[in-house]
């Protein structure tokens, strides 16, 4: 018979044991198995253009590996007409994102903070370019361009003038993201303190909406850089971007040095990425100590 001294009592019971097994591991990680899955998913085509740019294809096409070479490296203007493509692209790209951020920026603030007549139709015609499908836009604008009263000749305007209307529309969305978080106290504060607005703006709130307007003005570069539908509908037959030069290529033979222009792009766009993350962990730091 067991008396109360020799019972095993709570404390001295030893836990059970949680059973471990494959499927409780997957279980516990399986968040982070489905992320990393993701990301190989969305890297893998990037992964393909970097190391086919090392490939010394035989014939005019760069589709299967067959030796490894530098040639397209140590000379990536060796395809006739690449790099002034490119170079049409930068400058395209560089206007157009100048103009739509400075412009978009300016429509989101006027949104967000100021009541007119038509702000809910204003909210409703921003979204309409992201929405048109590329190839009714580009229509539109040729017949804008070409038609009865032929307002500007095709060329590099007329590419201009297109890019800067659809990338209005995603700095607008992506600064009024930004805007719609602020806490309006922060100003308020900075008012309180004497500062007239302008000095609150540049104090206070443009450095608050500056990541914003950093990233819609990246993705305005992006989107007007990588364009090829409503480039093609508006450009004059001497006018060749990259990406219109890309498609001409595939279709009498991909040279290497496509490849190597997109690995480029690829890395400038990981460096810029990565230091702006390193300078928002910085500062972050910063303000912790």
């Amino acid at each position: 018979m067991t008396t109360l001294a020799t019972r095993p009592t709570t404390a001295t019971r030893k836990p059970s044991r949680k059973p471990r097994g494959p499927l409780v591991w997957l279980r516990a990680h399986i968040i982070q198995i489905l992320a990393f899955g993701a990301f190989v998913y969305l890297l893998l085509p990037n992964l393909v253009v970097i190391i086919f740019s090392f490939n010394k294809p035989n014939g005019r096409y760069n589709l299967t590996f067959q030796q490894f070479s530098l040639d397209a490296w140590l000379h990536p203007c060796g395809a006739p007409g690449i790099c002034e493509s490119v170079s049409l692209s930068l400058k395209i790209g560089l206007l157009a994102t100048l103009v739509a951020t400075i412009l978009g920026t300016m429509i989101a603030f006027a949104i967000v903070r100021h009541r007119f007549l038509g702000r809910s139709s204003s909210n409703l015609l921003i979204f309409m370019p992201m929405a048109t499908p590329e190839v009714v836009m580009g229509s539109s604008l040729l017949t804008l361009f070409v038609g009865p009263l032929h307002v500007v000749p095709l060329g590099l305007k007329t590419i201009l003038i297109a890019h800067i209307m659809f990338c209005i529309s995603f700095v607008v969305v992506t600064v009024k993201a930004r805007l719609a978080g602020l806490d309006p106290r922060l100003e308020q504060a900075a008012m309180d303190l004497y500062a007239n607005e302008y000095q609150t703006f540049r104090r206070i709130t443009l450095p608050l909406v500056a990541p914003g307007i950093a990233a819609a003005a990246l993705l305005s570069f992006s989107l007007s850089f990588d364009d090829y539908i409503i480039t093609s509908f508006n450009a004059s037959p001497s006018t060749q971007t990259f990406p219109m030069f890309v498609w001409g290529a595939s279709t009498r033979g991909t040279p290497v040095q496509i490849n190597v222009i997109g690995t480029i792009m690829f890395v400038v766009s990981l460096l810029a990425v990565g230091g702006a993350q390193v300078l928002a962990f910085r500062r972050s730091r910063r303000r912790a100590s």
